[in-house]
């Protein structure tokens, strides 16, 4: 066989097998949710167990039937509270798909925050920004998504909105305090309008975000939030196999971008690329590839950080790939 027909065949061979990738990431797998069970020491001695469910980066679209039907099956699980971290929508029509698919979950208690995708409308863009911009990015000229729908129609039904604001509430009667901030990823998280220590009438103080920005896990942390639980990575999106996350469209570093690990003040660190200004949002750029964890001895009373992987995709790059969407039970137990 001539090298040039041997190099064909193994052209076609390499077309096929990316063919075969697009298809099974466009169809297959950003199609077959998963829940994520966890069990998290946190409480004190002798407190029952709470069981909290997240779902979260939805990015609905009309018409996406077996997400629907999925969300709706998850009341099956009878949590405790449900925690939804944003990002919701993905079209203007979102909302009442959004609404239908939380209706059995919001029979029971829930918190809300919003994600950048709740607000503004998403568009085409090119998916190599993520490996070589900044994250954040000002979205002041976009349209903006029926955002007050959305939250008239959670809050009707009981759920609480903790966009920059705290509050306790008695969950499965355990006193539980949550800090919320709206979207860090637009620069909407006021956390000084809420700062302050964990209330000594609470077993445990939560934080919940959209996005998992270290300046907000930092701040939660030292506050003395014993969890904290976020989002809006989609824990990479596309991932690679035995190697996990190639971004987390944060500042967050790549092992940390799905699952439970553990945070502290300062527990993650990242370069800022010095020779490049400030966005006209005021965002300095940061290299996804240099965002690291710290290599500092992790505290025996560090906090917990759970970062969900979420459900959806942007309408625009509807593919996963070794990263299934999910939703997760997170059991919070007494600590040894």
């Amino acid at each position: 066989m001539s090298t040039l027909a041997t190099a064909a065949k193994a052209a076609a061979a390499i077309a096929a097998l990316g063919g075969a990738g697009v298809t099974y990431a466009a169809v297959i797998e950003r199609n077959w949710f998963a829940l994520r069970t966890f069990q998290i020491p946190v409480l004190p001695a002798g407190t029952r167990p709470v069981r909290i469910l997240q779902v979260g980066d939805l990015h609905f679209v009309p018409g996406q039937r077996r997400k629907l039907e999925w969300v709706r099956d998850l009341a099956r699980l009878e949590p405790d509270l449900v925690i939804n971290s944003g990002d919701n929508l993905s079209h203007m029509e979102a909302v009442p798909p959004v609404l239908r698919a939380l209706d059995p979950l919001m029979d029971y208690p829930g918190l809300f925050v919003l994600g950048s995708n709740d607000i503004y409308a998403p568009h085409l863009k090119n998916p190599a920004r993520y490996l070589t911009r900044k994250y954040s990015e000002n979205r002041d000229d976009r349209p903006l998504l029926p955002v007050d729908d959305l939250v008239e129609g959670m809050a009707r039904r009981g759920w609480q909105d903790l966009n920059n604001k705290r509050t306790l509430l008695e969950v499965a009667g355990v006193p539980l305090e949550f800090v919320g901030v709206d979207d860090p990823h637009i620069q909407r998280d006021r956390y000084e309008q809420v700062a302050g220590p964990a209330s000594p009438d609470a077993a445990l103080t939560i934080g919940v975000t959209h996005a998992p920005y270290q300046r907000v896990l930092d701040a939660m942390t030292a506050d003395g939030a014993g969890l904290v639980i976020a989002g809006h990575t989609h824990g990479g999106q596309l991932a690679l196999p035995f190697a996990g996350a190639i971004v987390t469209n944060c500042d967050l570093d790549r092992r940390r971008a799905k699952g439970l690990s553990r945070w502290w003040p300062g527990a993650g660190v990242h370069k800022v690329e010095r020779d490049r200004p400030p966005g006209r949002d005021g965002v300095s750029h940061v290299s996804p590839w240099r965002s690291r964890a710290s290599r500092e001895p992790q505290p025996d009373d560090a906090a917990w950080l759970h970062v969900s992987a979420g459900l959806g995709t942007s309408r625009f790059a509807p593919v996963r790939f070794a990263c299934r969407p999910e939703a997760s039970l997170l059991t919070l137990v007494p600590r040894d």
